[in-house]
């Protein structure tokens, strides 16, 4: 494991709880409605990418979806499973290792932002491959060109920013097609949003 992943794995490890506590009821239900819109199905797989303690997971099941979880960080994983009852890989994001052809859907909600953008190509094109033909990728990432450690009293997270530009470069090469984008959180002006959310479409190769 790359040694900024460990640092950040250690930082969410420490503040497991709190972290829970703190991000349990925010309202991210326009980045989940956006993948299931996109999906066009009523039924069907969904991949939560970077789960944390298993907010989303849940909120898909009482959806209908049967979900897989992911996440890094062991304390996030065990919080997914007791909660959400479903399978949950403890899998860092640059040692990916996904059954091809198999998720309908993947949620990316501010997961990877922690990805350096030399490594997100790469991330990108094993996402593909984990998706059936013509699944749906939402990612809700940092905005910015800003890339390093954000310093917090308890540890490190290292953080990329992204703008729509960059971003669809990369979902292009790694064959993936934009559907649309838009900026959170709502009802302000969007250059001062501080998210991007990206839906695209997997390409077949």
């Amino acid at each position: 494991m790359e040694k900024h992943e460990q640092i950040t794995i250690a930082e969410y490890q420490l503040t497991a709880d709190a972290y829970r506590i703190g991000t349990w009821n925010h309202d991210v239900s326009q980045n989940r409605e956006s993948l299931i819109a996109a999906m066009q199905k009523s039924q069907g797989k969904i991949l939560d990418l970077g789960c944390g303690p298993g907010r989303d997971l849940v909120a898909f099941q009482n959806m209908g979806y049967e979900v897989t979880g992911l996440d890094a960080t062991p304390a996030f994983v065990e919080m997914a499973k007791q909660i959400a009852g479903c399978p949950v890989l403890q899998q860092s994001f640059l040692s990916l290792n996904l059954p091809n052809h198999s998720f309908d859907g993947i949620f990316a909600n501010a997961s990877l932002i922690h990805v350096p953008s030399s490594e997100m190509l790469r991330v990108l094109k094993h996402l593909h491959q984990a998706l059936i033909d013509r699944g749906i990728l939402l990612m809700s990432m940092v905005r910015g060109d800003r890339e390093g450690f954000s310093e917090r009293a308890t540890g490190s997270r290292y953080v990329t920013g992204w703008e729509y530009e960059t971003l669809k470069s990369k979902l292009e090469e790694a064959q993936f097609q934009i559907l649309h984008h838009y900026y959170r959180p709502v009802g302000i002006p969007i250059e001062e949003c501080s998210w991007l959310v990206m839906v695209a479409q997997k390409i077949d190769i």
